[in-house]
């Protein structure tokens, strides 16, 4: 199989790769091994070093990555920035805070039961080689949240990042590099999704985290738990918003669509589900449409975009779908409801509010 960048504004395939065959696969996981027996005898310090200088790097690259992850999954290119920021000071916050995070603890031996006079203490180990299966919508974030406390900690990374955004993935592989990371410390593994159990069951892989679908989590889990390893999982949600009596109404509709629209509207922690007290629809409704109506649809390159294209064409689709759905049961769409026209390239859909929705509507319960 191939790995490949689309431009999701314009729907044109501008690089791809080939996927790692089962060989390649090896090479990295014993590089992986070989890395961690060396890394995991290094000191705070030592680590705490490394991890600056990549946000040092970062910082510097923060425009030509944000151009890279916009290009790839097509968020806004000012919004692409930020990320970039975030990440800079989730290494730093972690450089510095690791060492008393993780230090040894040593309780009171009054509090030790049946110590039989014996002192006891708590100290911090790294694992080894964890897997990491991140997600395109925060091609940076997700990968940076995980990997700068799992270096710190002394573990060591195996990157299978979702497959739309192999450029981003390959420019973390070289940021860690760049910074002084030992070769195999931090690794990008372009695979296909049917490639991560066999990497999951590995004897040398130690750990998983997971941030995507509710299938992906339910697939990583079940390999994990029969092989008895550690995972973490973050999977995505239909989070309500409500908005009650007692509200400022104005500032509710303003941040209702700040949350509803962050990232193109791709992001698991977006208010996806309005509940809104009677006394106060109208006018919660009518502040929130003209506000969803005013955003500006277009190039994610540019500085006054709002919302860009949905990262994939079946995105593009699934929300259509879910929509026709929806009106079909009576629902009304208050503003958008359609691909914006004269936009015949690109997965671009206009920001939407449906109203009079109910249970029997597949949007009721599913993500959009």
């Amino acid at each position: 199989m191939t790995v490949a960048t689309v431009n999701p504004a314009t729907g044109e395939t501008l690089k791809t790769f080939d996927a790692l065959g089962p060989e390649e696969i090896e090479t990295r996981l014993s590089r992986a091994s070989s890395a961690f027996a060396e890394y995991r005898t290094t000191g705070f310090e030592h680590r705490a070093g490394l991890v600056r200088r990549a946000a040092d790097l970062l910082e510097a690259d923060t425009d030509e990555i944000a151009r890279t992850m916009t290009t790839e999954m097509g968020k806004p290119v000012t919004a692409a920035r930020a990320e970039a920021a975030k990440c800079v000071k989730a290494l730093r916050w972690y450089a510095e805070h690791a060492p008393r995070l993780l230090a040894d603890e040593h309780p009171d031996p009054a509090d030790v039961r049946d110590s039989g006079g014996a002192a006891a203490h708590v100290r911090y180990r790294p694992l080894g080689p964890v897997l990491a299966v991140m997600p395109w919508n925060f091609p940076l974030w997700q990968v940076i949240r995980f990997a700068a406390p799992a270096l710190m900690a002394g573990n060591v990374a195996l990157l299978k990042h979702a497959s739309n955004v192999p450029q981003t993935a390959l420019y973390l592989e070289d940021l860690f590099l760049r910074a002084g990371f030992p070769t195999g410390c931090f690794q990008t593994l372009l695979i296909g999704s049917g490639a991560v159990e066999a990497v999951l069951r590995d004897r040398r892989v130690a750990a998983a985290t997971l941030t995507g679908s509710e299938p992906a989590g339910r697939a990583v889990a079940s390999v994990a738990g029969d092989e008895i390893k550690k995972t973490v999982l973050e999977l995505g949600g239909s989070d309500p918003f409500i908005v009650l009596p007692s509200a400022d109404v104005a500032a509710a509709a303003a941040t209702a669509v700040t949350a509803r629209t962050q990232n193109n509207g791709q992001s698991c922690i977006a208010a996806k589900r309005f509940i809104v007290h009677t006394e106060v629809y109208d006018d919660f409704v009518a502040r929130f449409t003209r506000a969803m109506e005013a955003l500006k649809v277009g190039d994610p390159m540019e500085e006054d975009t709002d919302i860009g294209p949905l990262a994939l064409r079946s995105g593009l689709e699934d929300l259509e779908e879910l929509v026709r759905d929806a009106t079909a049961k009576g629902a009304t769409a208050l503003c958008g409801g359609r691909r914006p026209p004269g936009r015949e390239h690109g997965w671009f859909y206009e920001p939407t509010v449906l109203v009079d929705v109910t249970p029997d509507m597949r949007i009721h319960h599913e993500e959009a």
